[in-house]
């Protein structure tokens, strides 16, 4: 009896992540069901005033809304230049312990600070930066990343200085000992990007970008539109004189506006039945030398006789967080696992599956070392994908826009990982062998190798996996993106549980390794024939290169790849002989690495993706454009190194059923290609709370929002939102 209760406590947890994956099938219904929800914009759930009047101190008032909260902790409060600050006078908060804070102090409702400062002589305006963090603590429970709000207030004309003897030196020195000086850090894009619009007449708008310093807004990605005008549409803009040439490291050279843009727009149509419009401006903005922001939309409803904005100017788009957030952590674990499952049948991973195939089948019939690869295996994929969402968190902290399987947006890595699968193929056909023990040392150094190469299997099945996108993963993805740190990093190692549960399966339930095969002298054969794919992986990262820098990348690659398996070959002739003959070895490795140098000097190419028949390149004025002609889009946004996006159009977007579909709506096929960075792509992906690629929206004729379709399309599927969004 204590044998069998030993054997299903040894199995418990392996049964328990199956019957988690069978809830995959319950997680779409769950998530849609969660949509219904809204969550407040972190400014309106937090709203934040300031009252600077007395000298020497400043006060700070949150009003916090329902079934919120603020944590006291979380506050942070770092001076700009000139400034000292004394230590912040806070209440004391509600006493509970946080699932992953620990011991913590809330604040519902209300709360007030008050902050004591000095200033350095000639100091004018009290600037600093105020952070803070908060949850929403009825379903959807979600917590927002921290947020800071950047402040630059007016001193009064007492405003206190240091005491004798403190020079501003000393007092910026006192700043770096409280925390780090964040005056040159982002501002909030409110902040950034102030807009306002008035109607001068009934037939002319004058709307206005304030900017501070820095600051510009791109003209080719100012898009205007006046919604629900019937009968009435903009004239072109009269752009001022005052555009600078500006060099962008994507989109080559365009035209910019700093500081501050005004621009007249004409109404063209009757506007005598119009008393009022409602205007929509959406843009693209960055910060010089800095981060470039989302796709940003402002909405203003004007009065055509007064001039006046009726509803002010408001902020919509990317701003409201209608959609990652609104899941909650449970159904974006489901989803997670279950597209961790699907990965293992994308034909990005399944190459790389066969190392692992053939490893199992060395086992044998010996379950102690079947369950040693699986482990190793696992552990190889789930620091990958802890790596994977620590670096994402890191990079979005800083404020970098980023997307699943971006990485291979980077030439060199595409190249570098074609070299190590074309080494892997080498290793699979009997050129060289990794992992095998100079000198036949024991079966303990050999056992040693066999486990770390199923960890790197693991590292190199989720490096390979990045550019598939299988269903469920979209909705974890985009949850991980937006969650807070602990949160995404728990649906990343989801996913990697989904990818390794097959395998651990098999290593821990021996009715399913009974169907794996004996071993036998085939395997060498079966082995062999799997480094075809590993081969034909590699030209398709070559293809993927072309795209990306052309034929000189490619021929560069091809040199790279040949010195490689020349370096390779020599490396396993030298095996047991002399200094001389390794030096040569490396000698020959640092050769290789030559031409990977050259290739990373290439200019990027002009996307060819969308250079194709019958597609409109993708353009954020062009899609308003079209949009304000009534006439329905359909937007693509794909990459060469997506998978899914070329499975996608082969077997649908290609077809000629889906272009009679396009001509019988009367609809345009507007293209994306987001093989190399592109902010304006990347704004069109964040509005929609994608993860990376595919995306595919169907825009309506006669306005509305757009239908985001799945990533995985059907013909059929297709064919109904197109004639649904032209009818």
């Amino acid at each position: 009896m204590r044998f069998i209760i030993s054997r299903m406590a040894a199995r418990l947890p392996i049964l328990a992540l199956l019957l988690l994956g069978l809830g995959c099938m319950l997680a779409p219904a769950v998530f849609a069901q969660t949509q219904e929800d809204n969550i407040l914009p972190v400014t309106e759930a937090y709203k934040l005033s300031t009252d600077a009047s007395t000298p020497g101190t400043l006060k700070l008032h949150w009003v916090i809304a329902q079934d919120y909260y603020l944590y006291r902790g979380r506050m942070k409060f770092t001076a700009g230049p000139g400034i000292t600050l004394g230590e912040a006078q806070l209440p004391p908060g509600e006493k509970h312990v946080d699932p992953y804070l620990g011991p913590v102090e809330t604040y519902h409702h209300a709360v007030d600070a008050s902050i004591p400062y000095t200033v350095a002589p000639g100091t004018t305006h009290l600037v600093l930066s105020v952070q803070y963090q908060g949850c929403h603590e009825v379903e959807p429970k979600i917590c927002y990343p921290p947020h800071t709000e950047q402040l630059d207030l007016p001193l009064p004309a007492t405003a206190p200085t240091p005491a004798a003897g403190t020079s501003l030196g000393n007092a910026l020195q006192q700043i770096g000992e409280n925390g780090n000086d964040t005056s040159s850090d982002p501002l909030p894009q409110e902040q950034a990007f102030k807009f306002s619009a008035l109607a001068q007449d009934a037939h002319h708008l004058l709307l206005r970008w304030t900017m501070p310093k820095d600051y510009y807004v791109y003209q080719n990605h100012i898009s205007l539109k006046l919604k629900d005008a019937n009968g009435l549409t903009l004239a072109t803009p009269a752009w001022p004189a005052g555009g600078v040439q500006h060099q962008d490291a994507q989109l080559g050279t365009v035209t910019v506006y700093f500081g501050d843009l005004a621009l007249p727009v004409a109404i063209e149509g009757d506007t005598a039945g119009h008393k009022q419009v409602t205007l929509e401006a959406s843009f693209l903005g960055c910060k010089d030398g800095g981060v470039c922001y989302p796709l940003m939309t402002r909405d203003a409803t004007l009065d055509l006789a007064s001039g006046a904005a009726v509803e002010g100017v408001t902020t919509s788009g990317t701003s409201t967080p209608s959609g990652p957030l609104q899941s909650s952590l449970l159904v974006a674990l489901l989803l997670a696992l279950g597209g961790g499952l699907v990965l293992n049948l994308m034909p990005c991973v399944l190459p790389v599956l066969s190392l692992k195939a053939v490893s199992l089948l060395e086992g044998g019939e010996t379950p102690a070392l079947r369950r040693r690869h699986a482990l190793a295996y696992t552990v190889g994929v789930l620091a990958s994908f802890l790596a994977l969402g620590g670096g994402i968190l890191v990079l979005r902290s800083a404020g970098h826009a980023l997307g699943w399987g971006t990485q291979l947006q980077q030439p060199l890595l595409v190249a570098v990982l074609a070299c190590v699968i074309f080494a892997l193929g080498l290793s699979m056909s009997g050129v060289v062998q990794f992992g095998a023990s100079l000198g036949n040392t024991g079966s303990t150094l050999a056992n040693r190798g066999g486990v770390a190469g199923d960890f790197f299997t693991g590292v190199l099945a989720v490096v390979v996996a990045s550019p598939c996108t299988a269903p469920f993963m979209g909705g974890a993805l985009a949850y991980a993106f937006a969650a807070p740190a602990a949160h995404a990093l728990l649906v990343f190692l989801m996913l990697g549980v989904g990818l390794a549960l097959p395998f651990l399966a098999i290593a821990y339930i021996p009715a399913l390794a009974r169907w794996l095969p004996k071993p036998g002298r085939w395997m060498e054969t079966l082995k062999q024939v799997l480094a075809f794919p590993m081969y034909l992986t590699a030209a398709w990262l070559s293809w993927v290169l072309a795209n990306q820098r052309g034929a000189d990348a490619v021929g560069l690659l091809l040199v790279t790849l040949v010195l490689l398996a020349l370096a390779l070959w020599w490396f396993e002739r030298s095996r047991g002989r002399g200094l001389l003959h390794h030096v040569l070895t490396a000698l020959l490795v640092v050769l290789t690495a030559a031409p990977l140098y050259l290739l990373v000097q290439l200019p990027p190419m002009t996307n060819a993706a969308t250079a194709q028949q019958g597609t409109v390149p993708y353009s954020s004025a062009k899609l308003a454009e079209l949009r304000a002609a009534n006439t329905p889009v359909f937007v693509d946004m794909t990459a060469d190194w997506c998978i899914t996006c070329k499975a996608n159009e082969h077997t649908v977007l290609d077809g000629t059923a889906f272009h009679d579909a396009l001509k019988r709506d009367g609809a345009v096929y507007m293209k994306g290609d987001w093989t190399n960075e592109d902010p304006a792509i990347t704004a069109f992906l964040q509005h929609y709370h994608s993860p990376g690629v595919p995306l595919y929206v169907v825009f309506p004729e006669g306005g509305g929002e757009g239908r985001q379709l799945p990533t995985v399309l059907t013909t059929a599927l297709v064919q109904r939102a197109l004639d649904e969004a032209a009818h």
